[in-house]
């Protein structure tokens, strides 16, 4: 506690400044995600208090960030949809998904699994970062113009057919779940359907318009119409956001651009009441628990989510210690990795039990803290008590705001938050695999997979092929070097040192084979082609194995199955410089004594030879 507040006038003018820069954000994100922009407020407050408070990073400063809310919009457009595109209904399912990504980073925390992270391969990073940004700016093309497919009654319209199925089928599984549907008698369903109003075909038929425009793909569909119906004021508030951000960087970077480009561009659709479309209403007071999150929760409900919840997770995961990275590079300090996901689990936790969308470490803000004389806990924890206060004071204030504004904040974001630098390594990675003709780099080809995949189909399936796409190809790599230096070759091309005095008459009769590195599932393949190069003439077979450290359970068979061989044509097997690892794996299935009999086992070359001048006759 003493180290909490040893800093204080630089945690705290860290902490307002950083709190200053989270609020136009949180409000972007939060709109963005689909739950308003008090989600993102609430998100940013306590992930910002309690991952501060209970986490492993200092100065580290926590709220909603764009890989985040990435893949938070489709989490809550999936059961929203689900939910007859009720957002109010869905509210208790999606709450319970965030919660449950904050708990599973609490249990990585806990099982000590924050020092994995950085595993995770470069380019499936660079192609779901550089897809979350490609994604924000597809999104955010329509708000930006001021088109929304809900208030566009021609092309609700279209709906309309669709939506009076969707309600009909919806009356049928009412009565279905009631009992009272009989095949041989409609009539309560035509007295139902005679109870439907224009105004329910009507907001059926908004919702399929919404969903339909949803995503990338969908704004992408209703671009050409939207492109036809511009509302230009919506437009010129959008690009004056971007040119205020980009601009007055130039000017100082002391006061944040995003914050003046709020302040300004509202001010200014405020002040000269332009007929502008605000945010929605953002509500004032404490904010409250959600408690129907856990008294309507349906595990039906959220169990199809429960891989999205990992994803979200780990995501989570990786976005913290990446920015925590960032900070001990800049403070010369160490974070605790395993603190810092228990840190941030407990933050998202809490924030999904009062409404808000998950978040992680957030780079620029943790920077500008630092810059700002941040140097402990306390600065977090500040940055979170500012947006309370700022959300309780001027919550009627920040309804006002312009909805273009934020969507011209999210566009910078979104060009900000791609990999560049990954882009820029294209042309000059090695081009290591083939198609036919053509040749690629294989990480390259991963970064694309990811990026394709993420931005037209599913971000989480996206970053799952692409592990398992760096994976496969790791493993081939490796194999392929192993196999490289573990040919089988004959006595003459391949002596070591200590086989210069093997006798010459025995070299028809005694073939030694030598094991380098591991023998796994990607080199089996060419060690089961052993006994096919063995001369005929032998009979004896000497495996030197002095170099084989690791043997998994792929080349445990691989071994069992050619020493079967072996065995079937008489041909006696010695073994050379076992150790410790594969006669551990050999013992568990017999191997060790029933193929290979501890006296066939020898510590060096040495001593086989004298076992081999003793035992083996020259025939040939």
């Amino acid at each position: 506690m003493k180290n909490l507040f040893s800093n204080i006038k630089g945690d705290a003018f860290g902490g307002i400044t950083a709190g200053i820069v989270a609020l136009p954000l949180a409000l972007a994100f939060g709109v963005s995600s689909g739950l308003g922009p008090e989600a993102g407020l609430y998100g940013a407050i306590f992930i910002s208090f309690f991952a501060a408070l209970f986490g492993g990073t200092a100065t580290q400063i926590s709220g909603p960030t764009a890989p985040m809310t990435a893949v938070s919009m489709v989490v809550i457009a999936g059961i929203v949809a689900a939910n007859d595109g009720s957002v109010e209904k869905a509210l208790p399912a999606i709450l319970i998904v965030f919660l449950m990504a904050g708990l599973i980073q609490i249990g990585l925390g806990f099982l000590g699994l924050g020092k994995y992270i950085r595993y995770i391969p470069y380019p499936v990073v660079s192609g779901f970062m550089t897809a979350i940004g490609v994604i924000i700016l597809l999104t955010q093309i329509l708000p930006s113009i001021g088109y929304y497919p809900k208030e566009d009654a021609e092309y609700v319209e279209k709906f309309k057919p669709q939506a009076e199925e969707v309600i009909l089928e919806n009356i049928l599984k009412e009565e279905a779940g009631e009992g009272i549907l009989v095949l041989e008698n409609f009539k309560e369903t035509i007295k139902r359907s005679d109870q439907i109003t224009p105004a329910q075909i009507l907001t059926e038929s908004q919702t399929l318009a919404a969903k339909e425009a949803s995503g990338t793909v969908g704004a992408i569909k209703v671009l050409p119409r939207a492109l036809k119906n511009i509302n230009w004021l919506e437009l010129a508030l959008t690009l004056g956001t971007i040119f205020i951000i980009y601009g007055f960087k130039r000017v100082t970077t002391v006061i944040p651009s995003t914050l003046v480009a709020l302040v300004v561009m509202s001010g200014i659709a405020y002040g000269f009441k332009l007929g502008y479309r605000p945010i929605s209403q953002i509500p004032g007071g404490i904010p409250v628990p959600r408690l129907e999150m856990f008294t309507t929760f349906s595990l039906t409900s959220v169990t199809p989510y429960i891989f999205t919840a990992l994803t979200l997770s780990l995501l989570g995961a990786i976005d913290s210690l990446l920015t925590s990275v960032v900070a001990d590079n800049m403070t010369k300090t160490k974070h605790k990795p395993n603190k810092e996901l228990i840190g941030q689990g407990i933050g998202n936790s809490i924030a999904a039990v009062f409404g808000g969308i998950p978040g992680a470490g957030a780079t620029i803000r943790t920077v500008v803290n630092i810059n700002a004389g941040g140097k402990t806990k306390l600065s977090g924890m500040i940055a979170g008590v500012m947006l309370l206060l700022i959300m309780l004071a001027l919550s009627d204030v920040a309804s006002k705001i312009p909805a273009a504004v934020l969507a011209g904040i999210l566009i910078t974001v979104g060009i900000g938050v791609m990999d560049y630098k990954g882009l820029r390594a294209i042309p000059s990675l090695p081009k290591d695999i083939k198609f036919g003709p053509l040749k690629l780099s294989s990480e390259v080809l991963i970064m694309l997979v990811v990026l394709v995949l993420s931005t037209f189909w599913d971000l989480i399936y996206a970053v799952g092929i692409g592990l398992v796409i760096a994976s496969l190809m790791f493993m081939k790599k490796i194999g392929d070097l192993t196999a490289e230096r573990s040919d089988v070759k004959s006595l003459k091309e391949e002596a070591w040192a200590d086989e210069g005095k093997f006798p010459e008459s025995l070299k028809e009769e005694v073939f030694i084979k030598h094991l380098k590195g591991p023998l796994f599932f990607g080199s089996t393949s060419d060690f089961q082609a052993l006994t096919e190069q063995i001369p005929n003439t032998a009979k004896t077979v000497i495996l030197r194995l002095g170099r084989m450290q690791y043997m998994d359970q792929s080349g445990l068979y691989a071994m069992e199955d050619m020493l079967q061989d072996l065995k079937k044509k008489d041909i006696e097997i010695l073994f050379v410089g076992l150790l410790k690892q594969p006669r551990y794996m050999m013992e568990r299935i017999d191997i060790i004594p029933d193929f290979i009999p501890n006296e066939h086992i020898f510590e060096d070359f040495k001593t086989c030879l004298n076992w081999v001048n003793d035992n083996v006759d020259d025939i040939y």
